[in-house]
């Protein structure tokens, strides 16, 4: 595989643009980004690369507005490079197409060479709606997927025209589907319909509200673990941490964001990553997308985390506990280097889960979570 093929659908970066003509210190990841310029870079030994979308004609509004990546871009430059051995490249913005079918189509043909390539890739949106083509991007490539997303709505709206209040409703029925299960974090409950929520759980997909995962958000951590699409809305972000949402006051603050977005870096399974829903006419002294660049820090943060783990097959490096529910003997191993566990379904296979669930087990109990797998499998 290589880039060329999606030359095409790709808009340059202007540095000195993104750089507001300052230039960039040596221990800034402005410095060190490999960012397509006038030729693009060579990917093959990178671990994180960046595409912009900003398509915005699903929120509704009637031009696009290709700012808002480089907005985010602006402040993520200018921020420190910690994770020297985490190698990022930036591909500019995916071109926004005539119509709104034509950009999806645009995302969907990069995205999916990306994944073709072994990459994990971040997409800066554009509304989102763009998670559509993010997830079509596998059903190109004939991948079955877990998805998750982060939202204060579940986008299941069909009395809404707006592409952006109903893409979930074919990544749900649509056919052929690609969709092994879906998890939705951070919903506010005042927004939902409660018989959308019935619907969810009678498909068997998992969904929680924005209290329970402010009161445990480590137990968000294996659904994100298990996925391959992550997208987050930054509607999800209480208004004082994002002023650009003007949905809610309320939701996760900022360092819950940057947690959820760590998770997703750490995470080996977990290869595209979209963050949507950013209006920079709406936003505050840029305080959006300053906390937009600090998320992107924390994906590559969790890159780095993950880059320490062992191989599940390597079990000198985990600890292993042996027990027996469901009438069958289970093992649960916990990694000696991140402290991450797993569990064991009844075929054998293992799957992410938490400390929590371990302790359910130890009180001869069946972990939930574990329930869910095997209902799946």
């Amino acid at each position: 595989m290589s880039l060329s093929s999606i030359v095409d659908f790709l808009e340059p970066i202007n540095l000195a643009e993104i750089s507001l003509d300052e230039g960039f210190k040596d221990t800034q990841i402005g410095k060190h980004i490999l960012a397509f310029e006038e030729e693009l870079p060579d990917i093959n030994e990178v671990d994180l690369v960046i595409v912009g979308c900003g398509e915005m004609r699903g929120m509704g509004m009637q031009y696009t507005n290709t700012s808002a990546p480089n907005k985010v871009r602006t402040q993520f430059y200018k921020l420190y490079y910690w994770h020297s051995e985490v190698r990022i490249a930036d591909l500019g913005n995916i071109k926004t197409g005539a119509s709104l079918p034509d950009s999806y189509a645009a995302v969907k043909m990069v995205v999916s060479e990306l994944i073709q390539m072994g990459k994990k890739v971040l997409i800066l949106g554009g509304s989102h709606d763009i998670t559509a083509p993010q997830y079509q991007a596998y059903g190109s490539l004939n991948k079955i997927i877990d998805a998750v997303s982060v939202d204060a709505r579940i986008n299941l709206d069909m009395d809404s025209l707006e592409p952006a209040d109903q893409f979930l409703v074919d990544m749900f029925t649509g056919i052929p589907n690609h969709l092994k299960h879906y998890t939705h974090i951070a919903f506010q409950s005042y927004y939902m319909h409660p018989h959308m929520l019935e619907t969810i759980n009678k498909l068997g997909f998992d969904f929680y509200r924005v209290g329970r995962v402010k009161e445990a958000i480590e137990e968000m951590e294996p659904a994100i673990r298990n996925s391959e699409l992550f997208s987050f809305d930054i509607e999800a972000i209480q208004y004082a941490h994002a002023p650009a949402n003007r949905v809610t006051p309320n939701g996760l603050n900022g360092e819950e964001a940057c947690t959820l977005m760590q998770y997703a870096g750490m995470s080996s399974i977990c290869n595209t990553i979209g963050l949507y829903g950013y209006d920079v006419a709406k936003d505050m002294h840029d305080m959006t997308a300053i906390q937009q660049a600090h998320m992107i820090w924390y994906v590559i943060d969790g890159i780095h985390r993950g880059k320490q783990e062992a191989s599940l097959e390597n079990r000198n490096e985990f600890n292993e506990f042996t027990m027996a529910f469901a009438e069958a003997p289970t093992a649960f191993l916990q990694s000696k280097r991140t402290g991450r566990w797993w569990m064991q379904l009844h075929d054998g296979k293992f799957v992410a889960c938490s400390h929590k669930d371990y302790i359910v087990a130890c009180n001869n109990d069946i972990p939930e979570r574990w329930l869910r797998a095997v209902e799946r499998s």
